[in-house]
């Protein structure tokens, strides 16, 4: 965690610095997309391996050197792969969605969902 510390510090500071500031007020109301652009999801450089969660469980995770929206995911046997989707966060999400197998990866933790049910599979999971 400490490897990541400087960067959480920095991503923070600067959410919290843009809370802060007003921007002048147009004249007319501007709408908004709804929808986030890709410019906007936030790119963390997260390194492949095992990584260990709660209650002893263990997910494999595989980074495409190519394309950064592919992961390869083992879990309980099972080689998935898991393609990133854009996230109303920016945080990355990798999702199977056919298999219902959702990865949210973060440079100091890591958590694998049902899709479907919205149920931590694996949680609080840490590459080592």
């Amino acid at each position: 965690m400490t490897r990541y510390h400087p960067i959480i510090i920095t991503v923070l500071g600067t959410m919290l610095s843009a809370c802060l500031t007003t921007a002048p007020q147009p004249a007319a109301p501007v709408r908004q997309p709804a929808v986030r652009s890709e410019g906007q999801q936030l790119k963390f450089q997260l390194a492949s391996g095992v990584y260990r969660c709660e209650a002893g469980r263990r997910v494999q995770v595989q980074r495409d050197a190519i394309n950064s929206n592919l992961i390869e995911l083992g879990w309980q046997g099972q080689r998935r792969t898991l393609l990133r989707y854009d996230s109303t966060s920016g945080l990355p999400r990798y999702e199977d969605r056919q298999n219902g197998l959702l990865w949210i990866d973060l440079p100091w933790k890591s958590v694998l969902m049902d899709a479907r049910t919205g149920q931590p599979l694996a949680n609080e999971c840490k590459l080592g």
